[in-house]
């Protein structure tokens, strides 16, 4: 499945949830990943992330496609990052 990850954290927060997620994800923008995940590691991401984030306050949204084909990206200005495909 092809998982895209956006996050609003607060600041203390930031560091951990970005190093949490690209143990999983590529990087591609400031507060966003992607990448290709099993079920398996995409719950894995999901409890590491609640042990990371505080739920009063922080928010993370996790898009879940079947598969990377079906979502069109289109990007503006400069790509920092495309996401590699590995699992």
């Amino acid at each position: 499945m092809y998982v895209i990850l956006a996050y609003d954290v607060a600041v203390e927060r930031n560091a951990k949830v970005l190093k949490t997620a690209r143990r999983f994800l590529t990087w591609v923008q400031n507060s966003l990943l992607e990448g290709e995940l099993t079920p398996a590691q995409l719950k894995r991401l999901q409890h590491e992330l609640e042990r990371v984030i505080d739920a009063r306050s922080d928010s993370v949204q996790i898009y879940v496609l079947p598969q990377a084909s079906v979502a069109r990206r289109v990007c503006l200005g400069v790509v920092k990052n495309e996401p590699s495909q590995f699992v």
